[in-house]
């Protein structure tokens, strides 16, 4: 299948506009001019949105209010001026805004790239589901695992402007913990988030038939991720599932138990299994977009190849 079949997915033309939005947490003020540089390199043009710099007037985790930071993101979408729409970091946030959103107006707006990961795992969901576009799970342009680290910064300029079809992911890390090949359709995120929207009322029954699920999470000590699975496990987000690969686990605590919890939890599901490809929170992180086909290899040479 070919990158044409998801024009939200891109490739961005030289020139274009793109909107910049904080659904989650506040950015840095000198961190988001450092983004805004490196987009105008290549060639982009930023536009903040209204209230990227505003704080919450009881929290300090959350940038704006509620009603200020679901305007931004819905006006960002329904510009049509804009031609992708960054969000700009995580933190927490992203799960207040998603009632606040007008499903109508977004569904009418011309579809166009959306990018972020962590907590906005919460709007690539949202935007599966409601809208049925896919998305880009990428590093956030406004912190320090784009800003401070070349090759993942690498990896958000091609999701922008180049081709996505027949890319290829693995990790230096990589591991098979249970062989064989999967082919379906990319779906998850950050772990804590998806057991976060677990179980909402206006949501939809989930049905990952036929999928490949991404896991990742950071500041989670195992016993907490335990936890977070059970909720999925116990919920049935893995029935289904054809192939399942995880990403980083950054300061979750001792990595070899972070791994054996995971074999204990997630190898009797039988499905193939790769450990550590190189999304999320680490080092060099991938960009990978969600809701596309793909195949995932684990043998000899883990991957994961688009298309």
């Amino acid at each position: 299948m070919s990158g044409a079949a998801h024009p939200e997915l891109g490739p961005l033309r030289p020139g274009a506009r793109v909107g910049l939005v904080a659904p989650s947490g506040p950015p840095k003020p000198e961190q988001l001019e450092r983004a805004e540089a490196t987009l105008r390199g290549w060639g982009l043009e930023p536009v903040r949105g209204k209230h990227l710099l505003d704080h919450h007037p009881r929290a300090g985790y959350l940038a704006g209010s509620d009603a200020d930071r679901a305007s931004d993101l819905q006006d960002a979408w329904c510009d049509d001026s804009l031609d992708a729409v960054l969000c700009v970091r995580g933190g927490y946030g992203a799960v207040r805004v998603l009632d606040l959103l007008d499903v109508s107006a977004l569904a009418s707006a011309r579809p166009k790239p959306l990018l972020g990961s962590s907590d906005i795992t919460a709007l690539h969901v949202f935007w599966a589901e409601e809208l049925g576009l896919a998305t880009w799970f990428t590093p956030m342009v406004a912190t320090g695992a784009f800003l401070d680290d070349p090759v993942a910064a690498a990896g958000v300029r091609r999701a922008l402007l180049e081709p996505y079809a027949g890319t290829s992911y693995t990790g230096s890390a990589a591991e098979v913990l249970v062989p064989g090949t999967a082919h379906g359709v990319l779906t998850g995120g950050n772990l804590a988030l998806l057991a976060m929207l677990n179980g909402a009322r206006t949501r939809k029954p989930v049905d990952n038939t036929g999928r490949i699920g991404l896991l990742e999470d950071v500041t989670e000590e195992p016993y907490r991720l335990d936890g977070l699975l059970q909720t999925l496990l116990r919920s049935g987000w893995f029935d289904g599932l054809t192939g399942l690969a995880l990403g980083s686990w950054s300061e979750c605590g001792d990595l070899a138990e972070v791994r054996a919890l995971c074999v204990e939890l997630l190898a009797p599901l039988g499905i193939p299994l790769v450990w550590e490809l190189g999304f999320g929170h680490g080092p060099a992180a991938h960009s990978i977009p969600l809701g596309v086909p793909a195949t995932l290899t684990a043998g000899p040479q883990p991957q994961l190849v688009l298309g």
